[in-house]
């Protein structure tokens, strides 16, 4: 089963937000529909990144990485990956 690690930039605050799913368009729409607690009051949201990875746990230590990195090093991440083609993971 593929799980993604995805980055979700708010359009209120222009804060980031680091989660894992197996369905990102499920997740994105809770997120974006006030399904959630954690994001309910900062949305929308806008899909800005995500990586495939095979199972949960090479997800769930993706996520705590990214989790831990600044915002400067997330806007660079966002800016190089919106280059990369879908295929390599940038955003379509």
């Amino acid at each position: 089963m593929k799980v993604y690690t995805y980055l979700l930039k708010s359009l209120k605050d222009e804060k980031y937000y680091v989660g894992i799913t197996n369905d990102i368009n499920r997740r994105l729409f809770e997120h974006n529909n006030g399904k959630l607690l954690t994001t309910a009051k900062r949305r929308p949201f806008s899909l800005v990144y995500y990586k495939t990875h095979e199972n949960y746990l090479e997800a769930r230590n993706h996520e705590k990485w990214l989790k831990k990195k600044n915002k400067e090093y997330k806007n660079k991440l966002v800016e190089v990956t919106q280059l990369a083609p879908p295929e390599i993971g940038g955003v379509k």
